[in-house]
């Protein structure tokens, strides 16, 4: 008469942090998950089998982007030795299926009191349910195969919230804006949150103070993130030189970049997301489009001053267009109105030179412009374009 005995401990050291509903912070080191398994025996003919489970309550949050590690000790509890011990660690997701084992190979024998341990680890890539399948197999001395498993199921949760902005200038630069928030209980220090630009931009970041020596976050040096605290952060995206020229014939949806966020616990525990890839809805700017390419910051009152224009098509047809100048209350426009520009192919530009001057003090804006294609007789009306703040030259500076 015989009798085998395989135990299986699985202690559970996940990354992921431990919360309470006192907001207290605690790493998770020995969650005990245990089974135990009478594999068959023969006692006077007769065939019994034994199949023994404890599972303690586990309380562990684990989160979107975090390591989960596991330590499974499978453990020969009998007074035999049995042989081909197959030890196999599968996470369930709701999408696929992940074998998390160190190695697929049997161990040949185990005997008395002896150990075959294994740990497992796998970055979680998916919120919600997830299920943990250990599965064990193994021959009695008698040859017989025995076979258990079980399971473990845990939730992903979700630990930041992030949110997008995009803001289009006329320079053809979009600025985002990324509000991040901390959506669990506990704090995070912020390690670093990066924009990955696409191929066509070029990208600054705006979080920094520059100093003497070296820039300043505009969060300061200690970049903690408190719960449900939100964060913004910005960033501005230019496009490079090979395609500075399409961008103001761009249409539709573009990809701008994703961004990289790294974090830290408490216990210096590192979680990551990366977003999918941001995107934006190109600005319409219909047929025509009037963008300024030079114009200065301040000026003098009644004198004349220079700006140029950029005139882009961005028609799917030609253009013959003619140029008229009105004036407003406070521009007043030199030069010939109801010019001849010429025609502009579809995509095509021109940069176009104008020379005005402001009859009135303070910040004033630049209106009055006008493009009529001849072919369609369709006229496009241009104000606001810009502004230009004004000075009188004749001031003192004590007055």
């Amino acid at each position: 008469m015989y009798v085998n005995k395989v135990f299986l401990f699985f202690i559970f050291n996940t990354f992921a942090h431990t919360h309470t509903h006192t907001h207290t912070h605690t790493h998770t080191h020995t969650k005990l998950f245990s089974l135990g398994h009478y594999g068959k025996s023969v006692v006077s003919g007769l065939q019994w089998a034994l199949f023994m489970c404890v599972v303690p309550c586990l309380c562990v949050n684990i989160f979107l982007g975090e390591t989960f590690s596991s330590y499974i000790s499978v453990h020969n509890d009998s007074s035999q030795v049995v042989k081909d011990i197959l030890v196999k660690a599968d996470l369930q997701t709701s999408s696929q299926r992940l074998n998390l084992s160190a190695s697929n190979n049997a161990v040949t024998e185990l005997k008395p009191e002896s150990c075959v341990d294994d740990v497992i680890h796998h970055e979680v890539k998916e919120i919600g349910t997830h299920i943990l399948v250990c599965a064990v197999s193994y021959t009695t001395q008698a040859g017989e195969k025995l076979y258990f498993r079980k399971f473990f199921k845990f939730q992903v949760l979700k630990p930041l919230d992030v949110k997008t902005k995009f803001y289009n200038a006329e320079t053809d630069e979009v600025f985002l804006e990324a509000q991040i928030q901390n959506i669990t209980t506990s704090s995070m220090f912020m390690e670093k949150v990066s924009l990955e630009p696409s191929m066509m931009y070029n990208i600054a970041e705006l979080n920094t103070v520059e100093t003497e020596d070296e820039g300043t976050s505009t969060f300061g040096k200690m970049s903690y993130l408190q719960p449900m605290d939100t964060r913004q952060y910005l960033y501005c995206l230019k496009p490079k030189p090979e395609f500075a020229e399409k961008a103001g014939i761009i249409k539709g949806v573009t990809v701008i970049g994703k961004l990289d966020i790294v974090w830290k616990t408490n216990l210096g525990e590192r979680g990551r997301l990366q977003t999918s890839q941001l995107q934006r809805m190109a600005p319409g700017y219909g047929d025509v489009r009037l963008s300024l390419e030079m114009i200065p910051d301040t000026v003098n009152l009644e004198e004349p001053f220079d700006i140029t224009c950029k005139i882009t098509n961005c028609s799917e047809r030609t253009m013959d267009l003619v140029l008229e100048m009105c004036n407003t209350c406070s521009i007043h426009w030199c030069g010939v109105s109801g010019r001849q520009l010429g025609k502009v192919s579809p995509s095509a530009s021109l940069a176009l030179p104008l020379k005005l001057l402001s009859s009135v003090q303070g910040l004033q804006s630049i209106s009055g412009l006008r493009l009529t294609d001849s072919f369609l007789k369709r006229t496009y009306e241009y104000d606001d374009i810009a502004q230009v703040c004004v000075v009188c030259p004749y001031m003192s500076r004590e007055s």
